[in-house]
């Protein structure tokens, strides 16, 4: 493969990445996401006043919209990837819990080593299409 088919190839999955954190964040808005993300965080992590569940959810919505669009800027691709995958690490604990009140969350609770995988792929993604080669 030539270096700019994989520049291509790069670009163009850093674009679909970027929509995808962006449209992701931008549901961290909408009342029925915000309950159901809100009560994702485990209890150990739930806590009262700025830090809240459901101010935890617009900050991560906000992350995941600065994220997306830093993707897609030069100057800031590095530090949005890194801050991404950091991010994408953070957030697992919620993902774990809901895996294990599949009753409660449905469909949203992805089984824990699907949702593990994944995880570290969108991670491994996210470096690759923000690193420099």
């Amino acid at each position: 493969m030539s270096a700019e088919t994989v520049t291509n190839v790069l670009t163009v999955l850093r674009v679909v990445l970027a929509a995808v954190f962006v449209f992701a964040g931008i549901t961290h808005f909408t009342p029925a996401v915000q309950r159901t993300m809100a009560a994702m965080i485990p209890p150990a992590l739930r806590f009262g006043g700025f830090w809240s569940p459901r101010t935890l959810v617009i900050a991560t919505g906000l992350c995941e919209i600065a994220g997306g669009i830093g993707l897609l800027i030069d100057v800031t691709r590095v530090t949005s990837g890194v801050a991404l995958a950091v991010f994408l690490v953070a957030v697992f604990p919620a993902n774990a819990y809901a895996a294990r009140h599949k009753e409660r969350f449905g469909a949203v609770a992805i089984p824990l080593v699907p949702r593990l995988l994944g995880q570290l792929v969108l991670i491994a993604l996210v470096l690759a299409v923000s690193l420099p080669l």
